[in-house]
């Protein structure tokens, strides 16, 4: 059997297997997994969802197992069709959600019946929504993670209207629950929580107050690799620049124009350019939800 693109549905003993098919991607969809591990040192970065709460969340509500693979949208617009019955899950940035036609619910399990239509329109307010499946979506790992790195250009490509993808087998485990409550992600304003360093001394004492007590926008030149911001430049205390040393995600990198960007999932691994400062780890879901005129405050 065979795409409107000519591509052959995935089969299993004869049958067409489950899989869906990408009408629509909207703005950005990706394939991500929990992310690609323990390659930093050959200049493979991380990757992954870049909401990995949501994410997880999604998988949680079908009992996939840790680390299986989903499609992350960026300000919605991704429709897919169900090729055998499928059970999904949508979580993050809460966007309309119809099923052939009909309205349907975020953080909610979901069945679609073979040839059912999904669509996704645009959050009102966070940035990445996560559409999970039961089973995962089981395209080739490439060094051991199905998650697409844009900067890198590794993992699977990204789907494009008529890709058809597989889905894996279904766990052993059933839902424990139809639906869960949880807090709205993104909004207008967000604080984010940071260490100085490792380069906070590049910097002068008013460009470390500018820091701490300043509002920066989240601009429209921003995507999976980096939030780049404005608001207050960040004044040098020296001249010259940095040999390249190890990024992590949630580095405040300063170019010379003074205005921080933010690494998130797809961040390189290496930067000549100091880091004035680091983003907990556990305020990332929020960076990764801050949609361009979000205004972001950073705390110690």
């Amino acid at each position: 059997m065979l795409s409107p693109t000519g591509q052959a549905f995935p089969t299993q003993g004869g049958r067409t297997a489950a899989a869906l098919e990408i009408l629509e991607t909207g703005p950005m969809t990706t394939v991500q997994d929990a992310g690609r591990f323990g390659h930093a040192a050959l200049g493979v970065g991380r990757s992954g969802a870049a909401d990995l709460d949501s994410y997880a969340l999604a998988n949680r509500l079908l009992a996939n197992p840790p680390g299986a693979a989903a499609l992350e949208t960026t300000l919605g617009g991704l429709r897919v069709r169900a090729h055998g019955a499928v059970t999904v899950a949508v979580t993050g940035a809460e966007a309309p959600v119809r099923v052939n036609g009909r309205g349907a619910a975020v953080n909610e399990v979901l069945h679609l019946p073979d040839g059912a239509e999904f669509a996704l329109g645009a959050p009102a307010r966070g940035l990445r929504s996560y559409l999970a499946v039961r089973g995962g979506v089981s395209v080739p790992p490439v060094l051991g993670s199905r998650s697409t790195d844009v900067l890198a250009g590794l993992g699977p490509a990204v789907p494009r209207a008529g890709d058809v993808l597989p889905v894996g087998p279904a766990p052993s485990t059933f839902p424990n629950l139809d639906h869960v409550p949880v807090r709205a992600v993104g909004g207008d304003r967000v604080k984010l929580r940071v260490e100085l360093g490792p380069r906070e001394d590049w910097f002068t004492e008013r460009a470390l107050a500018a820091l701490l007590s300043g509002d920066y926008e989240v601009t429209s030149r921003s995507d999976r690799v980096g939030a780049r911001l404005a608001g207050p430049t960040l004044e040098r205390s020296r001249e010259g620049e940095l040999p390249s040393e190890g990024m992590v995600a949630g580095a405040l990198q300063v170019p010379p124009g003074g205005e921080p960007v933010l690494f998130l999932a797809d961040h390189p691994v290496t930067g000549g350019y100091p880091v004035v400062a680091v983003v907990c780890s556990a305020d990332l879901c929020k960076a990764a939800q801050a949609r361009p005129g979000t205004r972001i405050r950073f705390v110690l």
